[in-house]
């Protein structure tokens, strides 16, 4: 994909109508790729990207996923519910750079936050409280089944404890052991479990003020557990407008986030080099 990226040096296309040229040939380059699986000649057929390529996200915790993202990727979607967790990660992560000629600003490690924000506690707890209702017991014992692994536990009682499944196979080791994690950190049955995870699927829970979730980022981002954060909005519109309106002040008061764009692309924005 990154020789494709590449088929076309910057200012390739020089549309020279009176002399007839379309391009530069000298920052045309051919891929010419031959696999395993399949041959591509290339060149890709749309210009290089005002960004140079697009920015390569990758999510994945196991040990495959973790080298994989150490050599290739610029973003890292992860999941933690702890501090301790993501730092253990951010660490392990980072320090894996070094081998593959990478320094420690060419990947941005941004675990997701599912935040229910109010004006105050008792508001937010209302909130999170209201989305719990809505969860409906066999949607969330499906829900629960799929991340963990592709299991079926309709046959295990809701109020007792997590069974004890095998290591899955379908590519979510990662997740299946931060799950069996929560549920035997905080003794939690199925159905508080599926409740648990129902929202924010095992990622950072912050129920509380736009004070609290500011302080939980902050203490992530200052004590090496992330470079920045997936918002993931607890509904749409209002979850993402109570984050923007609310959490994002607090931070550009704190100096940890900025007040105006400083690029126009993601790339930019993220702050990463331009290959």
């Amino acid at each position: 994909m990154t020789g494709l990226w590449d088929s076309w040096e910057e200012g390739a296309f020089i549309n020279d109508k009176a002399g007839g040229r379309w391009f530069d040939r000298s920052k045309l380059h051919a891929l010419n790729h031959h696999g395993e699986h399949f041959d591509v000649a290339g060149p890709l057929n749309v210009a290089r990207s005002p960004q140079g390529r697009p920015v390569i996200v990758q999510a994945g915790g196991s040990e495959t996923g973790r080298e994989l993202a150490a050599e290739t990727a610029e973003v890292v979607f992860t999941a933690h519910a702890n501090l301790s967790s993501a730092q253990a990660f951010y660490r392990d992560l980072k320090g894996r750079l070094a081998k593959f000629g990478r320094h420690q600003d060419s990947l941005k490690i941004m675990p997701g936050i599912f935040s229910i924000i109010g004006k105050t506690q008792a508001e937010a707890e209302d909130k999170f409280n209201t989305l719990q209702d809505l969860v409906e017991p066999e949607a969330g014992l499906a829900l629960l089944g799929r991340m963990i692994g592709n299991f079926d536990l309709s046959s295990y009682p809701l109020d007792g404890p997590l069974p004890e499944l095998p290591l899955t196979d379908n590519g979510q080791q990662s997740r299946q052991k931060l799950l069996t994690e929560i549920a035997q950190g905080e003794n939690l049955s199925i159905r508080q479990l599926y409740l648990r995870i129902a929202g924010g699927r095992g990622h950072l829970t912050v129920v509380g003020t736009a004070e609290t979730v500011a302080d939980h980022i902050q203490e992530w981002f200052e004590q090496g557990g992330a470079d920045g954060f997936n918002v993931m909005a607890p509904w749409l519109p209002g979850g993402l407008r109570d984050f923007t309106e609310l959490v994002v002040p607090e931070l550009q008061r704190r100096g940890i986030f900025r007040t105006q764009y400083e690029g126009k692309t993601l790339r930019e924005h993220l702050r990463l080099p331009k290959p």
